[in-house]
């Protein structure tokens, strides 16, 4: 058999590897990890809204890795959660290199956002692995310390304030498209919608929509508070996620406010589930 020949076996061979059922089983299993991280956010920043401290718990990823660690067997929940992780990334980077699910599935945006979102995915899986191993610090750090830490370092460098600036715009475009898409449920795209009950769609839809908004609007607040940041030159005015969800308490009617998108990101939790059933994949 020619090189040529080896090659072409190879990338036969690795695109089986991607279209088997342990990948399938692998991006499945990530979804139903994600949806329960934000699942349990969800119930953080519900608590914050009107017990006020939401328990000293912060809601954010270390929060809900904190909570999952609390429960009976957590450090076995944590396993399966950071293991799940691992599984989302692999089926990213198998999109990325191989292209996904649809018609647009092989542009190199597409690619492209799939290998970011493998990025994300590894990191995120390392972290909670670390914590489930005894690495307190990794998985469970606020993420408002690390954006505060993070926006300082970067204001520091030349040009510093423009480059956080931008990222805290490009934050802001990306809220403000997750919301849109969510709006225009163009998550329907990815799901075998064909093959659901109609009750199962008028469900699917309004948790997508829900969830999508919700994630959205906090992300475009987020890169708000860091345009903030880079305009003031003032580090702490970065919020993460904990930080951004207690704003929204401070607002008139601001209990009532957080708890609609508390229950917006629990809300998303559960669209994740969805994803794990219905996804294309």
């Amino acid at each position: 058999m020619g090189t040529q020949s080896w090659a072409l076996h190879g990338r036969f061979k690795a695109r089986r590897a991607a279209d088997s059922k342990a990948m399938v089983v692998a991006a499945r299993s990530g979804f139903a990890a994600r949806g329960l991280i934000y699942v349990l956010v969800g119930v953080i920043a519900l608590q914050i809204a009107f017990a006020g401290d939401g328990g000293g718990q912060q809601a954010d990823r270390g929060g809900a890795l904190g909570e999952l660690a609390d429960k009976p067997f957590g450090s076995v929940l944590l396993w399966v959660v950071g293991i799940a992780l691992a599984g989302m990334g692999l089926w990213r980077l198998s999109e990325a290199v191989f292209g996904g699910t649809g018609p647009d599935g092989s542009k190199l945006s597409k690619r492209a956002a799939n290998a970011g979102r493998f990025v994300f995915y590894a990191f995120l899986s390392y972290s909670v692995l670390s914590y489930a191993a005894g690495a307190r610090g990794s998985g469970s750090g606020s993420s408002d310390k690390q954006s505060d830490d993070v926006t300082a370092m970067v204001l520091k460098w030349p040009a510093g304030q423009w480059l956080v600036g931008v990222a805290g715009l490009v934050v802001v475009g990306a809220g403000l498209w997750i919301a849109f898409r969510a709006v225009q449920r163009k998550f329907r795209e990815d799901l075998r919608v064909g093959e659901m009950s109609k009750r199962t769609r008028q469900v699917t839809d309004f948790l997508g929509v829900t969830g999508g908004s919700a994630r959205g609007l906090v992300f475009a607040v987020a890169g708000v508070f860091a345009v903030v940041a880079a305009v003031q030159h003032r580090p702490g005015k970065a919020k993460g996620m904990d930080d951004t969800l207690r704003a929204f308490r401070d607002l008139p009617a601001g209990p009532w406010l957080l708890a609609l998108i508390a229950l917006g990101l629990a809300a998303f939790g559960l669209f994740s589930w969805c994803n794990a059933r219905w996804r294309k994949i």
